[in-house]
């Protein structure tokens, strides 16, 4: 397996656990505002989209959420994720692996890059990104578009072909699969959307301690988990 020349990570769900505490809340105020909706629902659907992609959906239903639904939304994220949001498991040792290997990295997630320092900060894993943070926010396109991550590619002097992308969300799949990178697709979760991922074309894995291996930093580990690929 060739090494990339840059690994591009989402963050959500790759980097931190913010799915559960965000999807829980988001269904709560979808529910409120009378669009029928329930956590698993807002899981498959709404996962990898920008808040303001989520606002035109749900509005295009008749549903109004009001012009500040996005300013409320983040204006509650700091106490929302206060003392509760944690690093994915053992995913810090797969980024300081890809460090340690003096590969270039960066991350391009559909979050503002305030909510990324707020996320990132809480698990102790900014210092790794501070420099290196692209949001959709950045692009006309968010995902599942290609533009962010082409913007990442670009920004960091990389061609699309030599970048892999390391996401959880059906929509950052397609969009890195469109951009012409390799996408390897976590399935750690279970609420994941397995079969959405492989058909959207990503290389599922379950287990973050495998990215080294796929990415072709180490050797198979003795009994390592079963990774798929579509």
């Amino acid at each position: 397996m060739m090494r990339p020349g840059l690994v591009i990570f989402d963050c959500d769900g790759v980097l931190v656990d913010t799915e559960t505490l965000s999807n829980h809340r988001l269904a709560e105020w979808l529910s409120a505002a009378g669009y029928d909706t329930t956590y698993e629902r807002c899981r498959l659907q709404f996962v990898g989209r920008s808040m303001s992609a989520v606002k035109a959906e749900v509005e295009a239903t008749g549903v109004l959420l009001g012009d500040d639904f996005v300013e409320r939304w983040n204006a509650g994220l700091a106490e929302l994720f206060a003392g509760r949001v944690q690093a994915i498991p053992h995913v810090r040792g797969q980024v300081e692996a890809v460090r340690g290997a003096g590969i270039p990295y960066c991350v391009a997630s559909s979050a503002r890059v305030t909510k990324m320092h707020l996320t990132l900060g809480a698990t102790g894993l900014l210092p790794l990104f501070e420099d290196v943070l692209f949001s959709a926010s950045m692009v006309a396109r968010g995902k599942p578009f290609p533009d962010l991550f082409l913007h990442a590619a670009s920004t960091m002097g990389h061609a699309p072909a030599d970048c892999v992308v390391i996401e959880d969300s059906v929509p950052g799949t397609i969009a890195g699969i469109a951009a012409g990178m390799r996408v390897l697709s976590y399935c750690g979760d279970p609420h994941g959307d397995r079969a959405g991922l492989a058909m959207a074309g990503g290389e599922l894995f379950d287990d973050m301690r495998e990215l080294s291996e796929l990415i072709g930093l180490a050797q198979p580990r003795p009994f390592a988990g079963i990774h798929h690929r579509a």
